[in-house]
């Protein structure tokens, strides 16, 4: 579902470069311990894992995606009903105990789609995507699900219509300073700047009465390259689906917010469904926007709205006015999740979950199979190392998720019915989504980063032979790859950093709304398309400009089964609590920062339109309207935020300290130890949830109600400044300092249990 942000490049990097600094770099020291094991259990840990990691095979992994991606295999298809039952039958082959677990989910398919021009130049929009002579996939007669966006309301419109760039806030104030109003209005806007639904919700906000989502070519057409068949861009029928159900408020099925989807499950009506989007809304290409943009009138767009189209961008509105028709069935579907168990020797009740979604809005090679296909050689793996005799101390449990494309559904509805559980054992939650050639890229509880890291350290990256950690902080120095250019990203850090976790993947339901620690990893970054979310995301597609040789794949399964294997084999679960404190310092830095920039800019315009500088300034002859009076954030006192953060940072490093010896701890003491670190992001919960969205709990982090898929840190607080609650961001800065010093209570706990024998 999440498409990751790949940054440009500031610096070019040589593989020359790159061995050097391999060579300059210290190499990992294998005789000492590794975290959370004794030197005797390290020795055995480090056996089982060269042996693990010799099993995958890329082979394996390249036919795990011919077979999953072979059909369309959309939510509902009997397509991903046989993929659900084959899946079964590997992980019980490997093993495994599996079976399928239900959801049946509010689940609309179109039934009438229907964009026209009206007026003396009609056009009719062609609404779907024609084969591709070279890729027998998109031959495939198979059922597939055209072109649309899920959980927008059915309508029937016509209206003028207006461009509106990518759709997000800042460009609704560049609109009204220009004079123009979307109010009765259906708004055109390209994909891009931000999450999809925010554009068919600030649409609505503003009056507009449709939304039409289109794929401009310079953003992933021919602008970035050459498009299907001759590269792997997007071609001008083209088209991206996906959902607008607005999951900042909650995820999973619309109608059963924070209970699972199950039978006897009371549910809203659809009217009650908040995140539903009010008006119609569809997805079209660029071949059927440009007749629709070459309609408008009105002035002419500032550079930074102009796409890549041979025409003159213009705000409109049209003399000509637009018909949108939209009618759905709303009738449920089965989500049907793939859940396979090996069960741990010593400590059977903590659980490591380990997902990747496996339903495709199409055929999905990419996203989300190119992850799954590893994911399965992982588990084919480990599955092989249990029959030589290794077991694991904790219980794994692997998930492949149905549903994600829509609204993460099967992920959250199986966290929210096994809520109690997760609750009480859940250790963990490791997820991917897309993998492919490039860069190693971590997000999440950095409570788990040291370890990811040491991992990291370990792994060889297949193209240069440095390290996959050197790979990925050397590209984050020169301002490239996965998570550069992060806010709270230190070049001095001694980590390649986690990012917060936002939303568009399957953790949102255990880490915002359960708070089990949660890790989102994979590898990518270098590999361009224009496939993303359309029928053109096929094996053949993967195959002619991705990793056929599945390279990445192969070294992502031996990554992240690695991960998996130390956690569930440390005699001490491998939590470090010293790069939470730094993080936490690191947001608290930032909104310190926005604060006094927020300060400054209002104080700057306001004094701007006191002295009517914004009126003399105008061209008379295009004259812009004022930018509204900007309200002046007041002193914040963080004072008792500063007061937690020291606890924090203090008790983070008393565990760091005590943690070395716990290891040797008897066995009885271990355990207790490992109960408490398993539940040990709990304390960052809100019980009552964050303003006006209690489902979203998680304090640190949470998707930004106007960023969707980027996260708000400290949400709390810095969305109640961005909009001027103030009051509401000193309770909620009152919240958070309450929940930091919960959890360094809870890590002091921690320590001081260690000491005792």
């Amino acid at each position: 579902m999440r498409r990751l942000a790949v940054f440009p490049a500031l610096a070019a990097i040589a593989v020359g470069s790159l061995a050097s600094l391999a060579q300059s770099a210290v190499r990992v020291d294998t005789s000492k311990p590794l975290t959370g094991f004794t030197a005797a259990g390290s020795a055995t840990e480090r056996s089982w894992e060269a042996k693990f990691q010799a099993l995958p095979d890329s082979k394996r992994i390249s036919d795990n995606m011919h077979l999953l991606a072979g059909h369309p295999h959309n939510v509902g298809s009997d397509a991903q009903r046989a993929n659900a039952e084959w899946l079964v039958k590997q992980y019980k082959n490997w093993g495994w105990e599996a079976k399928i677990e239900q959801f049946d989910v509010l689940y609309p398919t179109p039934k009438v789609r229907q964009l026209e021009l009206m007026g003396p130049k009609p056009y009719k929009a062609r609404l779907m995507e024609p084969e591709v002579p070279e890729d027998p996939y998109t031959h495939d007669k198979s059922p597939a699900m055209p072109p649309y966006n899920i959980y927008a309301a059915d309508g029937d419109v016509t209206a003028p219509l207006v461009y509106v760039n990518y759709g997000m806030k800042s460009d609704y104030e560049e609109l009204d300073r220009n004079g123009v109003s979307v109010k009765g209005a259906i708004v055109i806007s390209r994909y891009g700047g931000g999450w999809r639904g925010l554009k068919p919700k600030l649409a609505a906000m503003h009056g507009a009465v449709g939304c039409i989502i289109y794929s401009d070519p310079a953003d992933d057409g021919y602008g970035a390259g050459e498009t299907i068949p001759a590269g792997p861009m997007r071609p001008q029928w083209g088209v991206q689906r996906g959902s607008v159900a607005d999951t900042t408020l909650y995820a999973g099925d619309p109608l059963t917010p924070g209970v699972a989807s199950v039978p006897g499950a009371k549910r809203l009506a659809i009217a009650d469904a908040k995140v539903i989007m009010p008006i119609p809304t569809i997805p079209i290409s660029w071949g059927d926007a440009q007749p629709l943009l070459a309609s408008l009138e009105g002035r002419t767009v500032p550079a930074t709205w102009r796409g890549g189209l041979p025409m003159t961008y213009k705000f409109g509105p049209s003399v000509a006015k637009t018909h949108l028709k939209i009618e759905s069935d709303w009738g449920t579907k089965p989500v049907l999740d793939v859940v396979a168990t090996l069960k741990g020797s010593e400590e059977p009740d903590t659980w490591i979950v380990r997902g990747n979604h496996y339903d495709g809005w199409v055929n999905g090679a990419d996203d989300p199979i190119s992850g799954q296909s590893a994911l399965l050689e992982e588990a084919r793996g480990l599955g092989e190392l249990a029959k030589q005799g290794w077991k694991p101390k904790r219980t794994l449990v692997y998930a492949a998720w149905d549903g994600e494309e829509p609204g993460l559904l099967g992920s959250t509805e199986w966290a929210e019915a096994h809520a109690d559980e997760l609750t009480k054992h859940g250790a963990v939650y490791i997820n991917s989504d897309e993998n492919g050639r490039g860069y190693f890229g971590a997000s999440g509880s950095q409570s788990y980063e040291l370890m990811v890291n040491d991992v990291a350290r370990e792994m060889t990256d297949p193209e240069t032979k440095a390290s996959v950690w050197q790979r990925q902080k050397a590209a984050q120095t020169a301002g490239r790859g996965r998570g550069a250019g992060r806010p709270e990203g230190a070049a001095n850090r001694e980590t390649i950093e986690f990012g917060p976790a936002g939303s568009g993947s399957d953790y949102a339901g255990f880490i915002d709304h359960l708070g089990v620690a949660s890790i989102n990893i994979g590898f990518g970054g270098e590999d361009r398309g224009g496939t993303y979310h359309s029928a053109y995301d096929t094996p053949w597609h993967w195959d002619t400009f991705a990793d056929k040789e599945q390279v990445y794949g192969k070294l992502f399964a031996q990554t992240a089964g690695t991960i998996v294997m130390r956690v569930a084999d440390a005699d001490v679960m491998p939590l470090n609590f010293t790069e939470l404190s730094l993080t936490v310092k690191g947001y608290a830095d930032n909104l310190k920062a926005e604060v006094k920039q927020l300060q400054t800019e209002a104080e700057r315009r306001n004094r701007a339109l006191k002295s009517g500088a914004y009126t003399l300034a105008n061209d008379p002859k295009m004259p812009m309207q004022p930018p509204p009076a900007l309200p002046v954030p007041p002193a914040m006192d963080f004072t008792a935020l500063d007061a937690a953060m020291a606890k924090l940072d203090s008790a983070a490093k008393h565990y760091a300290a005590a943690s070395a010896g716990a290891p040797a701890l008897p066995a009885a003491k271990r355990m207790a130890l490992n109960n408490g670190l398993a539940t040990a992001e709990r304390p960052l919960l809100s019980e009552e949830g964050l303003p006006g969205r209690p489902w979203v709990k998680h304090l640190l982090y949470a998707p930004g109600t106007y960023t969707g898929y980027g996260a708000s840190t400290l949400p709390g607080v810095r969305e109640a400044i961005e909009d001027g609650r103030f009051d509401e961001a000193k309770q909620q800065m009152v919240v958070l300092g309450n929940a930091l010093t919960n959890e360094a209570a809870y890590i002091e706990k921690l320590a001081s249990e260690i000491g005792v024998q």
